[in-house]
């Protein structure tokens, strides 16, 4: 749909964007070595300048401390929210005094200089660790994988509900902890009491340890990254709990367990995205293969909870799959909650794959 190009469109410049007719459409970061060259973010006939950017940020954290009082109930949340904030290419947590920065595109890049102070002064933090793809680095030809003022940070500890955990900005995935999940760790901690639990792609232990500390009668808990183990094990320890945890693919153990006829009252499965474009049919059948393995793990009239954080793949469509996998072993959901993310992680209505998360709650009949 791209037209033509002034010459003094360099990659990562602020463009402004015109109709067919000629006519101011909006604003938009320009890259013609990226897979998607033209990200706009202001709709309407003004031209912005680089101030809109300190201006989306002071509105990111508006809205998280004066809007949410989210620093009044959590250390740890979702700061800045890439385009649903209106700062494509950047993620931010906030965990305490630390700003932890996933950046995705050259143009947020180049802007980091300008930018940090001012999350640094709207969020109230004072370090930032900034991380980068290394395939996004090569795709949006981002110069390198840190940036000056990027600081090596040592594992940290923050507060969720009450539930304590260690989290590493430089060394776990993304930014080093799903603050998405908040909300749905305490619900499925409420469901927990004397049940037994399965944690299955349990990454650093969210929900594992929170089930636990709720009054769970076991759990256990099952992920593939040997890192995220020993971390998900000194979270369990910084919380006095006992937590069976196993290193292992979740496929492979999962059929192990439903060979030795193991079932659980409880069973979320959260795995990683599977699905990275609108294509693969590959992810499609590993989400439906795996929630079929889960749902055999569930006791007759147990619960199971099932996440998607594939943005490609809609509400509906992930419905779809998991409802298939029950009732081709003959078996029915009662499907009593569909949530997603917490507040911090906004939508915004033109961008829908900005609700990515996706979870579904049922009793398996």
């Amino acid at each position: 749909m791209i037209g033509e190009v002034t010459r003094d469109a360099s990659p990562g410049s602020l463009v402004q964007v015109l109709d067919k007719e000629g006519k101011p459409f909006g604003s938009g970061f320009w890259n013609p070595k990226a897979g998607m060259p033209l990200r706009i973010f202001d709709h309407g006939g003004d031209v912005v300048g680089e101030d809109f950017f300190i201006g989306a940020i002071q509105r990111a954290a508006s809205l998280r401390r004066e809007v949410m009082k989210l620093d009044e109930t959590t250390e740890a949340y979702r700061a800045i929210h890439a385009d649903a904030d209106q700062l494509p290419g950047l993620v931010a947590d906030k965990f305490g005094k630390v700003m932890s920065l996933e950046v995705t595109n050259l143009a947020a890049f180049q802007r980091l200089d300008d930018w940090i102070p001012a999350i640094h002064e709207a969020f109230g933090t004072e370090k930032v660790h900034v991380r980068v793809d290394p395939d996004l680095a090569r795709i949006e030809g981002i110069p390198s994988l840190t940036h000056p003022l990027s600081e090596k940070l040592r594992p940290l500890k923050i507060r969720e509900h009450g539930v304590t955990f260690e989290i590493d900005p430089s060394g776990g995935h993304k930014t080093g902890f799903f603050c998405d999940q908040r909300e749905n760790r305490k619900t499925f901690a409420s469901l927990a009491k004397d049940r037994s639990v399965l944690d299955l792609c349990c990454y650093t232990g969210g929900f594992s340890v929170s089930a636990s500390l709720a009054g769970a009668a076991d759990v256990t808990a099952v992920d593939l990254d040997e890192n995220a183990v020993e971390m998900a094990k000194r979270n369990a320890n910084l919380n006095q709990q006992r937590i069976k945890f196993t290193h292992a693919d979740a496929f492979t153990w999962s059929r192990t367990m439903i060979e030795n006829g193991r079932q659980w009252d409880l069973v979320i499965a959260d795995p990683p995205k599977f699905i990275h474009n609108r294509e693969d049919r590959i992810g499609h059948n590993k989400y439906h293969d795996l929630n079929t393995l889960a749902m055999k793990m569930v006791k007759p009239g147990g619960l199971f909870v099932t996440c998607s954080c594939s943005g490609m793949l809609s509400a509906d469509e992930f419905e779809k799959i998991v409802v298939s996998a029950a009732h081709r072993q003959n078996r029915r959901l009662q499907i009593f909650d569909r949530t997603g993310a917490g507040p911090d992680h906004p939508t915004i209505s033109n961008y829908p794959e900005s609700r990515y998360l996706k979870l579904l709650w049922c009793r398996v009949l």
